[in-house]
């Protein structure tokens, strides 16, 4: 998997020089197609199978063993956690039914390791739905950013991206780690996120990115029905004069830095630092939506975001 993603990374950039490309969808974006994975946690937790949802093709998965994933471009921060020789499944993405098919629910929650009945890990899951991979196990608490591989393959330049959704938010915000934990200011709020970036990889090996393009919108407010046909329209260039922009939609952002793997196989942060020319292609595409922001460890519990029906648009 981490070869045929590092092929399609080298040849991207040879395709910035080529005409702009047709736009075309992403695979599994209805979100009507989700596989099953039956997780059995270790015995000192409990020993019980807890199920995680991904979007793919229909399938059940039996391994509890990290898994490796090619047929699908969307990920989920639902996930497998290996620390201190215990397995342990994280789920913060479901699906749910909607219509004649389903839709992505995506929840905050607090996650808890009970060991001989005595609770010594909790952290708050602010739930994700992204498009990348993960890499398992989650092994540390340690930087989890790192862990996410953001992005997929994509040459092309729409105009915007559609969707549906609905919102449970508002609720207080707090940041808890393994080590730390503190409440924060304001309520929460979802959030949805495109970026259009450009990638090399240096004669060294560093992976860098110029930002082509870029959308973000934060749900501030409760939304009970179903907004369908929303549209997020892209940005291109800089951003940074234009109305509204905030520190967090910007290059270089600290909380939401973006990871991948170099040709040798090294997992490296990847250097965004500066807006493309607005003639410049992109090569990779990563939309995320989150029921929370801030960055990692940072949620209301019992908030919910619900997304259906994707396509990108001309």
């Amino acid at each position: 998997m981490v070869k045929r993603i590092f092929s399609t990374l080298l040849l991207a950039p040879a395709l910035v020089g080529m005409a702009q490309l047709k736009v075309t969808q992403l695979k599994y974006s209805d979100f009507d197609s989700w596989q099953v994975r039956n997780i059995k946690e270790s015995f000192l937790i409990g020993g019980n199978v807890k199920q995680i949802y991904e979007i793919g093709k229909p399938d059940t998965i039996n391994e509890t063993g990290p898994r490796k994933r090619t047929d699908s471009p969307w990920e989920t921060s639902s996930s497998l956690i290996h620390a201190a020789s215990i397995d342990k499944a994280s789920v913060t993405v479901y699906p749910e039914k909607r219509g004649d098919g389903y839709c992505l629910r995506i929840e905050s929650k607090l996650e808890e390791v009970k060991v001989l009945g005595m609770v010594n890990l909790t952290c708050m899951a602010s739930g994700s739905v992204f498009t990348g991979f993960l890499i398992e196990p989650i092994e540390s608490s340690d930087n989890p950013m790192q862990y996410m591989m953001q992005g997929v393959p994509y040459t092309a330049k729409p105009r915007a991206i559609k969707f549906d959704y609905k919102a449970k938010v508002g609720g207080k915000r707090q940041y808890k780690s393994v080590s730390k934990s503190m409440d924060l200011e304001g309520k929460n709020e979802a959030e949805v996120s495109v970026v259009l970036q450009r990638r090399w990889e240096d004669a060294s090996g560093k992976l860098h990115a110029k930002r082509v393009a870029t959308a973000y919108m934060r749900i501030k407010e409760s939304v009970n029905d179903w907004q369908n046909g929303f549209e997020l329209p892209l940005q291109y260039g800089d951003i940074t004069n234009e109305p509204g922009y905030q520190d967090y939609m910007g290059v270089n952002y600290k909380n939401y830095p973006y990871w991948g793997i170099n040709s040798k196989g090294v997992r490296m942060q990847i250097s965004e630092k500066e807006y493309a020319d607005p003639d410049e292609m992109p090569t990779h595409i990563i939309i995320r939506f989150s029921s929370g922001y801030g960055g990692a460890f940072c949620g209301a519990i019992g908030d919910k975001l619900w997304v259906d029906n994707l396509k990108i648009i001309e």
